[in-house]
């Protein structure tokens, strides 16, 4: 198994790239399965996530290719085909290793009127039930059993437009809510929709293919259902995720980083914590600048919320920068109830740090140290990345595999901005 080892303590300088959403490219790539035209996702991230859901087209017949982008500063494309399906079964070996492979189920049943889909897997970091899923798609004209594991979705006749209110923000209840009803007979409201960029992008890929969608990134979002769509050409959103990231590698080592083909736009809950910290974030021609003196940054506050709140995606990473802010950082998580998993790996490097429920108490230390560490999750391995890079002497993370689902050509993005990191290879 690789890991991944960090020599820490040089300031950080130069551009990183920022790749396509992976987060926006799993939805995305689920939509082909609304129609049997070719569609052609641009700008679209290479890594496992990816990876396994064009695995999963494929055991359903789909025709699936992608080409690499010759940098890592140029995306990839994607060309997605569902036009012979021989199969509408998602089995638990492919959906386990994902949880966004979840997002097929609503495609399936609005075009072949019939799914069976596994139980979701993917990080160990909460309870996040598809009871929303399933009711949303009952409300559709679904019928739905639960079986073995699995879940059996029909609609013989059909999904038929309906009023959706969701009780509780949930992006992905409101993607696979999206794609099944761009395909109902009628008109379809969804009350209470997540209001993501994601779901914006997934929105206007859709509308490209022939959907008509309104109230895109409100939390009332209005399709018209239509009896079949087209083949498209769509660019994947730039990755907030990693522009956010980036940005707190910036604040944590110090330096000064532009992160191109990106929009501050996306992290727009992030900056203000960021500048309170005593790092300063300037939209540019290319994208966002970020820079941080030598002086050692301040403390500051985060709460975690649904877009346009501050990211659970962000929290970890957050908390390696608070690990050595001047002062006490509050950290509240309200998303996830196991998000703090990365604390203990904190700790082991030299952190401050008492949980205390939903809340990180985060007391800032001058200077972490170097350890052997384990990712527990996606964002928590990237945070244990964040320390390594301030850390003194070497950090050596373990379980990257973790890394591999987020983050495209993490080692090449940071060693280019003048990180000492690399791979080691098992």
């Amino acid at each position: 198994m690789d890991r991944i080892r960090i020599r820490g303590g040089n300031r950080l300088s130069g551009e990183i790239p920022i790749s396509g959403a992976k987060n926006a490219a799993l939805p995305l790539m689920a939509a082909c399965l609304l129609t049997d035209e070719k569609l052609v996702l641009m700008n679209a991230p290479w890594l496992a996530d990816v990876g396994f859901m064009g695995e999963l087209l494929r055991s359903f017949g789909a025709e699936t290719s992608y080409v690499r982008g010759p940098s890592f500063g140029e995306g990839g494309q994607w060309e997605l085909t569902a036009k012979e399906i021989r199969s509408t079964t998602a089995d638990y070996d492919l959906v386990r290793k994902m949880r966004a492979s979840f997002l097929v189920l609503g495609p399936l049943v609005a075009r072949f009127r019939q799914a069976k889909v596994s139980m979701p897997g993917g990080c160990a970091i909460g309870a996040r039930p598809v009871d929303l899923h399933l009711k949303a798609l009952e409300t559709l004209g679904a019928e739905i059993l639960l079986e073995e594991g699995y879940v059996i979705a029909r609609a013989p006749r059909g999904l038929k437009g309906a009023r959706i209110e969701f009780p509780f923000v949930s992006v992905g209840a409101t993607e696979n809510t999206l794609m099944a009803a761009a395909l109902a007979q009628g008109e379809t409201e969804i009350l209470n929709a997540a209001r993501e960029p994601e779901i914006v992008d997934l929105g206007l890929c859709l509308i490209a293919m022939g959907a008509t969608i309104s109230g895109l990134g409100t939390s009332r979002i209005v399709v018209e259902g239509t009896d079949t769509l087209h083949g498209a050409r769509h660019a994947v959103l730039p990755d907030r995720i990693e522009t956010g990231t980036y940005a707190i590698a910036a604040a944590i080592c110090g330096g000064d980083i532009e992160l191109t083909g990106t929009s501050a736009d996306l992290i727009g809950a992030l900056i203000p914590p960021l500048e309170k910290a005593g790092t300063m974030v300037v939209t540019t021609n290319l994208g966002v600048s970020v820079r941080r003196n030598g002086s050692r940054s301040s403390a500051s506050d985060v709460s975690t919320e649904p877009y346009p709140g501050f990211p659970t995606d962000l929290q970890a990473q957050f908390m390696a920068l608070a690990a050595t802010a001047e002062g006490t950082s509050r950290i509240r998580e309200t998303i996830f109830e196991n998000r703090f998993m990365h604390v203990p790996e904190l700790l082991r490097m030299g952190a401050d740090i008492q949980v205390q429920g939903d809340t990180a108490l985060v007391h800032g230390v001058e200077r972490l140290r170097g350890a052997p560490v384990m990712a527990t999750d996606l964002r928590a391995s990237v945070s244990l990345v964040l320390a390594g890079l301030a850390a003194e002497g070497d950090t050596v993370i373990n379980r990257v595999y973790h890394l591999d689902r987020g983050f495209e050509r993490l080692e090449e993005k940071l060693s280019a901005v003048g990180a000492e990191i690399e791979r080691l290879k098992e």
